[in-house]
């Protein structure tokens, strides 16, 4: 494994694809190719299939592999896949190793779903993962506040091919502690919670963010992406304001409309229907207005 081209890789916006469902609720293959189609010819060069904006908890196993397939495909030559696996360690691992037979370059270790995590059972969890797919990055999700920077380097010491990070616990100041705690240096951090948080994590050491928003205008995420490279927090802060509705509407109710609102806007545009599956839930008619008003300023 190259870890050079892969830090490298992470180190940008990583572009989270919806998963759109035919009329029928099974996946649309010939709508999710064109969509990662779009990203990648809108500039997204790094995509994680089977992610939380792909709504990774609602897929069965077959849907996920048919969706790291459709993405492995579509990406050749163009981006780099960073495939979402989770739920328990052997299922964790077969999607692991199914991503690198499809031509994957990294996986990204969903938090564990679980009400009981030590700090050296979350190390245990993640090192089974990565040293059965010693070929691959390998990227931990972190949404846990409690877990302390120095098991991500404990967990790096024995799987080399830790190479980044997604972090996403809300708050800058723990973020950029973690961060120093576990090697600012060592690992790739990516802003794990898009652009409403990417420029203060990218004053604490962040170089990458992820996205959903990306779904529907590429070029905005993209422009807050160069201006925050190049230090521009001024420019950055301009983007952050245009998109703040927007990404605030998808952060009500504890994320209830996280999805939702991605595909209203795809919806709006004619790209997907906005149909989602349990436990989210399409918008109220009354409210999909909203969306329409919120992206009409964007260059889409």
């Amino acid at each position: 494994m190259d870890i050079l081209p892969l830090k490298a890789a992470l180190a940008d916006v990583v572009a989270i694809p919806v998963t759109p469902f035919a009329e029928d609720g099974s996946i649309d293959a010939v709508t999710y190719r064109a969509l990662v189609r779009r990203l990648f010819d809108g500039g997204v060069r790094v995509v994680t299939p089977n992610g939380n904006t792909g709504e990774f908890y609602a897929l069965t196993p077959g849907e996920r592999r048919t969706v790291t397939e459709l993405t492995a495909q579509e990406a050749r030559g163009r981006a780099t896949v960073l495939v979402g696996v989770g739920h328990d360690v052997p299922t964790a691992v077969a999607d692991a190793e199914h991503a690198r037979d499809a031509g994957a370059g990294m996986v990204m270790v969903h938090q564990p779903v679980h009400p009981y995590v030590a700090q050296e059972g979350w190390v245990d969890y993640h090192r089974a993962i990565a040293e059965a797919v010693p070929e691959l990055g390998v990227v931990p999700y972190i949404r846990n506040p409690l877990l302390a920077g120095d098991r991500l380097a404990a967990l790096a010491d024995s799987c080399p091919n830790v190479i980044g990070v997604k972090y996403a616990v809300p708050d800058a100041a723990r973020f950029g502690a973690f961060a120093r705690d576990a090697g600012l240096e060592r690992f790739v951090w990516v802003a794990g919670l898009a652009e409403l948080y990417a420029p203060s994590y990218f004053a604490t050491g962040a170089t990458g963010f992820t996205s959903g928003l990306v779904n529907v205008a590429p070029g905005v995420s993209l422009a807050m992406l160069e201006a925050l490279r190049a230090g521009d927090y001024g420019a950055a802060m301009k983007v952050w304001e245009r998109i703040r509705p927007f990404e605030e509407f998808r952060a009500e109710a504890q994320s209830a409309n996280n999805v939702t609102v991605v595909k209203e806007a795809l919806s709006v545009l004619g790209l997907c229907r906005r149909e989602v599956r349990a436990p989210s839930r399409v918008l109220p008619e009354a409210r999909r207005a909203e969306v329409a008003a919120q992206i009409a300023g964007w260059s889409l």
